[in-house]
């Protein structure tokens, strides 16, 4: 299925009925009086967060969404019916924003969570409505009043309790596949993800969690350079962070191309998560030292732990290809998640 994360649509509500111009013809009856009904109210469009969809691919395709109209009053003071309310399902985790103002409606981060956008007409009041004293025969009616119709732009936020980051060619999806049944796309070149991925960890049979592996980042990518100003906004949701840190990149010489280092890595990360929302830097983390299998990466351990320790960071050695240390990363994730922390923005 194509992964769809952003859509814009147009939602048109109902329509009210108009009311009825009528009056009582019935034998021996020469006199019967005004009795026209009412119309009907038109129906609402509701946004309602449904959990099998993981992707606005619907919404993409199908742009206009239009609810029933109200029906029309009728004679023998009869009420037309209220039109159809229309529901629109989303995947959970839905940001809806009002596509010119961009402000924000709603946020359906709950499974089965409504959110009313168009409200439909109010149905017009038929003639039995307006008798009064001095007008006991009137001869109008209203007409329905049109229902709400704008246009929204729906942004899908993904819901992951750990989010993994890391530049491209970091091991985050052989990271993924290691530890859930996802199977993404894994490949040696940089930035083989093109979209965000979700795992479900089964944690020791008892409990499980869920992990967000999103394209790679580089420096700039909070002013759009690469994929991340796309995806970044699927971690915002994420309880815990990962920095998972390629440790066999060969580290450059000052002033030439190249991995700049680990710590550097680390730094570039925090930078471009705070720039694009400086919540993202407050959030729990834990970090990750990938590739140890290889030698050059292995070299580099006890130094690169020493560093980040001084810095007040947690270290992982792991191998995502071979499974080396993944289990006690995984350990601390759970823990993290089943029992949260009661400080944010520090490594645990």
């Amino acid at each position: 299925m194509k992964f769809i994360d952003e859509a814009e649509i147009i939602v048109e509500a109902g329509s009210g009925g108009n009311g009825c111009v009528s009056f009582r013809r019935e034998k021996y009856v020469p006199h019967g009086g005004p009795d026209g009904g009412d119309g009907g109210r038109g129906g609402d469009v509701i946004l309602k967060a449904a959990p099998h969809l993981s992707t606005l691919l619907d919404q993409k395709y199908r742009q206009h969404y239009r609810a029933k109209r109200g029906s029309h009053g009728r004679g023998k003071d009869m009420h037309g019916r209220y039109g159809e309310n229309l529901v629109i399902p989303v995947p959970v985790g839905t940001v809806v924003k009002e596509a010119d103002s961009r402000s924000e409606l709603g946020d359906l981060a709950s499974s089965g969570e409504e959110l009313l956008v168009a409200r439909g007409g109010r149905g017009g009041r038929g003639n039995a409505r307006f008798t009064t004293s001095r007008n006991q025969a009137p001869s109008f009616a209203e007409k329905g009043e049109p229902g709400d119709n704008l246009r929204l732009r729906l942004e899908l936020k993904l819901l992951a309790d750990v989010g993994l980051v890391g530049f491209p060619n970091a091991g985050k999806s052989t990271l993924i596949a290691r530890v859930s049944a996802a199977r993404p796309k894994i490949a040696d070149y940089p930035f083989t993800t093109l979209v965000p991925n979700l795992g479900v960890v089964s944690y020791k049979d008892e409990a499980s969690f869920v992990i967000a592996d999103i394209p790679g980042i580089i420096k700039g990518a909070h002013t759009g350079t690469g994929l991340g100003l796309r995806f970044l906004r699927h971690i915002e949701r994420a309880r815990i962070l990962v920095y998972l840190i390629d440790l066999s990149a060969p580290q450059s010489v000052p002033g030439a191309g190249g991995d700049p280092g680990p710590g550097a890595t680390f730094g570039t990360l925090r930078k471009e998560l705070s720039s694009h929302d400086a919540a993202l830097a407050k959030k729990p983390f834990v970090i990750a030292l990938n590739k140890i299998d290889l030698p050059e990466a292995r070299s580099k351990i006890d130094g690169t732990i020493q560093s980040f320790e001084r810095s007040g960071g947690a270290c992982f050695p792991i191998s995502a290809a071979t499974g080396e240390g993944v289990a006690p990363l995984m350990d601390r994730l759970a823990e993290m998640v089943l029992v949260p922390p009661e400080s944010n923005g520090e490594a645990i």
